[in-house]
């Protein structure tokens, strides 16, 4: 499973809007229980005679996470715990979802979403209204006792310069003022995890030129109000989102972590070295799977672990193939490819590119062991751990470029899982129109196809509303790419990230032919 969530542990909308008289501001106002949150601008609503302009009412959210807290559901802890990556291979995403409501929503407007400098308190205030309910944090105060550096909250912008400088900054554009709000936010987690920063959570709030105009007579802000001359005047309002409180499990506020778990292990579609590809795409990868009692361990030995790869009709024969590519051990002639430890417990890897030998679809078996460091060629492994057999294949030149068409199956899916598993889902891909005999079915299980670049999809059957769309993209984008090895294509799946009693299905989708083809069928589960 290549994606895990984390939600908003406090939010809060602050405002130094009028309240009904349009007298008085509800400055003093704490909407820290509501199920939404509110961002807004309104120009003009009446006439500033001390300055002969319009007045100026504002709304910003401030919402924080659970990064580097002290319980076991912050960032940190899952990164020490090995269930999301080290920093560089994987992104953070901060995710907030459009709350519709009958007001003026405000298209084409820009909101900043800036690491808040000081700390404050979430309060128990809903009146989102009539701003009848106090208490702190506000528009004018952080806490009970403290109030903010500045008026509306301090945030860490190209201005502010704190002790250990500053931090990244993001900007978010709505174009029809109804989307959904996903930004890459990968740069500012890091920081807080690298506790060059101390985590106070996020500002999100309209950008300077879009929250509303005011000219303060002395260049400062005035009173709750924020001395703003880049302003616009015109009014920004309402765009609203769901809040940590909302009743919608799929909706809160979260920071989403996203990665490429996905591996490729090369055992069920080796290609020989060929001229035809590049050199990427000649290199292939084995791996080995250390099983003891069951469960995946590292081999204890500290040595290096090697593979050799021989030919032969039924078992290993011969000096090991020679290989091409500067990964293996240059001492060795090519003859031996050092095997690495992946990222997961007991799983090691080796990638390397083979080149045909006279008789190419011969069967190749792979030796993995541990050597001294110092193997001559043709010499085997100290230690033998284990032999694997490969089916080779030869590329050849294509004259057309079809698509090809897949019949899908899910061969382990279950009718429900428990919100405490960590599901494996092992894939069968096979071609349409395949007629296997009967004495083919009758001796051999039907062979699966290999499709490299396979992904997944999450939605809610009831509705259709997307939990987890296909992660297509680039770099860490690809984060919901299913792995393969010789038995097929398989993803992983936590299913703690589903609200229980609803059923779900799984889309498919492969790359083929330079796009994505998103498959027909639909597997159904429940989660309870």
């Amino acid at each position: 499973m290549a994606i895990k969530r984390f939600f908003a542990n406090k939010d809060n909308t602050i405002t130094n809007a009028f309240k009904s008289n349009l007298r008085t501001r509800g400055t003093g106002s704490n909407q820290g229980a509501s199920d939404v949150l509110e961002v807004f601008s309104i120009y003009g609503q009446i006439l500033d005679v001390t300055n002969n302009s319009g007045s100026q009412e504002l709304s910003r959210i401030l919402m924080q996470f659970p990064v580097a807290a002290s319980g076991s559901d912050d960032i940190n802890t899952a990164r020490t715990a090995g269930d999301i990556p080290a920093s560089g291979s994987v992104s953070f995403y901060l995710r907030l979802f459009n709350a519709k409501h009958s007001q003026t929503v405000p298209r084409s407007s820009t909101v900043n979403i800036m690491a808040v400098s000081q700390s404050w308190s979430e309060g128990t205030g809903l009146d989102m209204e009539e701003y009848k309910d106090l208490g702190y944090s506000n528009w004018m105060s952080r806490s009970s006792d403290s109030a903010w550096a500045e008026v509306g909250g301090k945030y860490h912008t190209a201005s502010y310069t704190a002790a250990n400088g500053t931090l990244p900054s993001y900007t978010y554009t709505f174009e029809g003022g109804t989307e959904d709000l996903e930004v890459d936010v990968t740069s500012l987690v890091e920081e807080w995890l690298a506790t060059n920063q101390q985590n106070y959570g996020f500002g999100v709030f309209l950008t300077s030129s879009h929250e509303a105009y005011y000219s303060g007579s002395t260049g400062l802000n005035t009173g709750s109000i924020i001395h703003n001359t880049a302003g616009a005047k015109d009014s920004y309002y309402t765009k609203k989102f769901f809040s940590r409180g909302t009743q919608f499990f799929f909706k809160k506020p979260m920071i989403e972590a996203r990665w490429d778990s996905s591996d490729k292990d090369n055992r069920g579609n080796f290609y020989y070295s060929s001229s035809l590809a590049p050199a990427e795409n000649n290199l292939q990868t084995l791996f080995l799977y250390n099983y003891v009692d069951g469960q995946l361990t590292n081999i204890p030995d500290t040595t290096l672990i090697y593979v050799q790869l021989f030919s032969g009709s039924t078992e290993p024969t011969g000096s090991p193939l020679q290989l091409s590519i500067s990964a293996q051990v240059a001492s060795n002639n090519l003859y031996v490819v050092t095997g690495g430890l992946s990222t997961a417990t007991g799983v090691y890897t080796a990638s390397f590119a083979a080149t045909a030998s006279a008789t190419p679809l011969e069967t190749l078996y792979d030796v993995w062991g541990a050597g001294n460091g110092s193997l001559a060629p043709g010499t085997a492994q100290v230690t033998q751990y284990f032999t694997g057999s490969i089916s080779p294949s030869v590329r050849t030149a294509k004259q057309e470029n079809t698509i090809p068409k897949y019949r899908t199956s899910i061969t382990n899916l279950k009718n429900s899982y428990s919100r405490d598993e960590n599901a494996r889902f092992r894939v069968s891909i096979s071609d349409v129109g395949r007629t296997p005999t009967v004495y083919t079915k009758a001796v051999a299980s039907t062979p699966t196809r290999i499709v490299e670049d396979a992904y997944f999809s999450i939605l809610r059957a009831y509705d259709d509303y997307v939990i987890i769309p296909f992660g297509t993209g680039s770099a860490n984008s690809y984060y919901t790419r299913m792995s393969y090895d010789v038995s097929g294509s398989y993803f992983d799946l936590d299913m703690g990230m589903f609200e229980p009693g609803y059923q779900y299905g799984i889309k498919l989708a492969y790359y083929l032919s330079n796009r994505y083809v998103e498959q027909e069928e639909i597997f159904k589960f429940k989660v309870e």
